[in-house]
């Protein structure tokens, strides 16, 4: 299975390049472009939560966790000796840095690396081949992430074809995730020192497809879905749960998991300085969650160069049929859980984003294109609340 990734990448390389080379154009008067550094992006972000309803204590206790994650982009491009062909070259590092007292708790009686604060590294390369004649574009990603207990290796195959007039496209995706991490259980819960050092498989699957279309000069609309589907080990055994008699388990839940998002997306462009941006979707997978979201963003440029964002999402779901809360699940279930990530809870998410875009570049460094800082609050009805800083700027 770890094989068929990049086994993949390679038969789609040379079967593009095949279908390419089948365009027979006389490119004896062209030369192939140098590459060209497109663009560069740096994304930093400062994430903190709170709560009292910790996953690992079995739906009691603090949730407070620390989030730093920085992110650098490289966006490079080349024509090749065939005019409408363009090569496409992406290149990404994220490296996140947490802490959190939740996870503290896994064993309350030391702490290291494992459980109280962990980094993640996650790199990606990606590769696309455009021709601009046809209005069609192949796209290759392989990426990996790597932390304390978990391991990833991912791979995404996609296309996207427009119409002559450019005011439909159509993007399709295929994803593909496969995990590894290590089996870590509450400290109550271990019989030997082999029972923290197993590892178990988790493998993601979906298919990203939209629809996006022109209707005027002033409107677009988006249609979107990406069906997924999970196995392997989907519970996260350090994560505790109590029934109803004080019996103390590892959370278990199926080793399968559908999941079907719907959405939608429309802009309306009011003249040059303000835009609405609206967005909707519904989600339903086989643990019983059914979800809407619903989103609105009103961009306002107050200068040429300077905009604000101000936004605001509303999210609503039920409850998992696998969930209840602490010393609620009887002994005759056979799937549990106390994560209130899947209770029936509603939340809200508002805030403001500043871009600034001068013509002579920020600080007069005109290399330095448009930076942007947005920040948000956010709060769920079962206490969780959520402070998020970012700050992006581009490169060309």
């Amino acid at each position: 299975m770890k094989k068929f990734i990049p086994l993949v990448v390679v038969a789609m390389h040379f079967a593009l390049a095949a279908s390419f080379a089948q365009t027979k154009v006389d490119t004896s008067a062209y030369r192939s472009r140098k590459l060209k550094v497109d663009e560069v992006n740096l994304v930093s972000g400062y994430y903190q939560q709170d709560g009292n309803n910790s996953a690992v204590t079995g739906g009691i206790g603090t949730e407070h966790l620390t989030d730093l994650a920085n992110t650098i982009n490289i966006k490079l491009s080349r024509y090749s000796r065939n005019p409408n062909i363009k090569h496409h070259f992406g290149f990404e590092l994220g490296v996140d840095t947490y802490t959190s007292a939740s996870s503290d708790k896994i064993d309350p009686t030391t702490i290291s690396s494992a459980s109280s604060s962990d980094v993640r590294i996650y790199p990606s390369l990606s590769w696309g081949i455009e021709n601009e004649a046809k209005r069609t574009r192949f796209d290759i990603t392989a990426s990996a992430s790597t932390e304390y207990d978990y391991q990833s290796f991912g791979g995404a195959i996609g296309f996207t074809k427009s119409s002559a007039d450019k005011n439909l496209e159509f993007n399709i995706k295929a994803q593909a995730f496969l995990d590894t991490w290590k089996v870590i259980l509450p400290i109550e819960l271990r019989n030997s020192p082999q029972d923290n050092h197993q590892s178990s498989p988790r493998n993601s699957f979906s298919v990203f497809m939209s629809l996006s279309k022109i209707i005027s000069k002033n409107f677009q609309m988006v249609f979107a879905t990406e069906p997924g589907y999970q196995e392997g080990l989907l519970a996260t055994k350090y994560q505790r749960v109590y029934f109803t008699d004080n019996t103390l388990k590892s959370e278990n839940l199926p080793g399968s998991r559908y999941k079907l998002p719907l959405s939608v997306r429309a802009n309306y462009f009011f003249g040059d300085k303000f835009i609405v941006r609206s967005f909707y979707r519904f989600y339903t997978d086989n643990w019983g969650i059914r979800g809407h979201s619903a989103e609105l963003e009103l961009p306002i440029k107050i200068t040429p160069f300077f905009s604000l964002s101000p936004f605001y999402r509303f999210y609503a779901q039920n409850q998992s049929q696998y969930f209840a809360p602490f010393r609620q699940h009887t002994l005759a279930q056979t799937y549990f859980t106390s994560d209130y990530d899947l209770s029936k809870f509603d939340s809200n998410f508002f805030g403001a984003g500043l871009r600034f875009a001068p013509p002579k570049g920020l600080f007069n460094v005109s290399r330095i294109k448009t930076a942007e800082i947005r920040y948000g609050y956010y709060k769920r009805t079962n206490g969780l609340n959520a402070n998020i800083l970012s700050l992006a700027v581009g490169f060309k």
